[in-house]
């Protein structure tokens, strides 16, 4: 199967050339790499001209293709026709060896799959259950010989009766699902969402689809909405075999405010993309759910060392709610 790679990158040289030397070392290499760049400068050319990478062109967009959904979408329509498979990657993720020869034996194994999901190895929190220790059922998910230590929203949730009864990478008639990911056990998972840092599709996928240009700039929950509309042409599935490191790079990222009020009308949006007609309950779950995280931004403001960022986020959000009552994303 021939696979492209679509790297959209803004002003980060060095991670994206740590990430291509880990390309370089794959023991199944792409057959195009397509380097999207929206940088302000010349840096990140002038890198690439200094170090050569094998089946790789480089474009530098203009300014209206500027952010993460354009460039993606600027990059789809300049890949190869030849292409089966097209993954994306975010520029600040570094590769296993066998991270292209696990992807492709993914979509090889199953016609039905149309996605497939890759996992961060360094953040995967996921360990070997202890017989020795009673896990709380509030505060630990266990799962196939495996536990995960919930983090503070997820426990108050859990307490609440307002976590989902569905696993993860599912999403609830609410929207908000779990963010547990799997334990890295070499098995497949089927799932409704993949995240953008790693993930790929047929090319049939995106013959008939493009992401959505209502995600402007830094595209929140873009990949979502992707994910959610790409399930009509087969099953996403995370394979914990096509491992990565992500390193969440500072730069680049909205600032806070507007990160919390992109939180809730982007995920708004994603929920009624999967639910269009939600049910008195889901709408319930839906404004409890993003109403007790808004709370939990608040307290995070007495008890975190980043006070101005979580107050910052928090009021975003709450402009956000508010928001929707007056004009819903369309």
């Amino acid at each position: 199967m021939k696979c492209s790679l679509i790297i959209c990158t803004y002003m980060r040289p060095q991670s994206l050339l740590q990430l291509l030397q880990s390309v370089e070392g794959q023991t199944v290499y792409p057959d195009e790499i397509l380097i999207i760049d929206g940088s302000t400068n010349r840096e990140t050319e002038q890198l690439l001209q200094e170090n050569q990478f094998k089946n790789s062109c480089y474009f530098l967009v203009p300014e209206n293709f500027r952010g993460l959904t354009k460039q993606r979408n600027y990059g789809l329509d300049r890949v190869a026709s030849t292409s089966d498979v097209i993954a994306f990657l975010d520029d600040d993720t570094e590769l296993l060896p066998d991270y292209f020869q696990e992807l492709i034996e993914t979509f090889a194994s199953d016609e039905a799959i149309a996605g497939v999901g890759g996992v961060a190895v360094n953040e995967n929190n996921w360990s070997l259950i202890k017989p020795s220790i009673t896990y709380h059922r509030h505060k630990y998910v266990q799962f196939e010989g495996y536990v995960y230590k919930e983090g503070q929203r997820n426990v108050v949730r859990n307490y609440l009766g307002l976590q989902s009864n569905l696993g993860a990478g599912k999403m609830p008639d609410y929207s908000h699902g779990k963010n547990c990911g799997f334990p890295l056990n070499g098995k497949s998972y089927e799932v409704d969402l993949l995240i953008g840092m790693s993930f790929a599709f047929r090319k049939k996928v995106f013959d008939s689809l493009r992401f959505s240009t209502y995600f402007e700039g830094y595209g929140l929950y873009e990949d979502a909405d992707f994910c959610i509309r790409a399930l009509q042409f087969g099953k996403n599935v995370v394979n914990t075999k096509v491992q990565l490191n992500h390193f969440h790079h500072p730069s680049g990222r909205p600032n806070p405010y507007k990160y919390g009020k992109m939180v809730v009308r982007n995920g708004w949006y994603v929920w009624r993309t999967k639910n269009p007609n939600p049910s008195l309950e889901a709408k319930i779950k839906w404004h409890s759910i993003t109403i007790l995280l808004t709370l939990i931004r608040f307290s995070n403001t007495f008890t975190t060392s980043k006070r101005k960022e979580a107050l910052t986020e928090a009021i975003g959000r709450t402009v956000g709610w508010w928001s929707l009552f007056l004009h819903k994303p369309q």
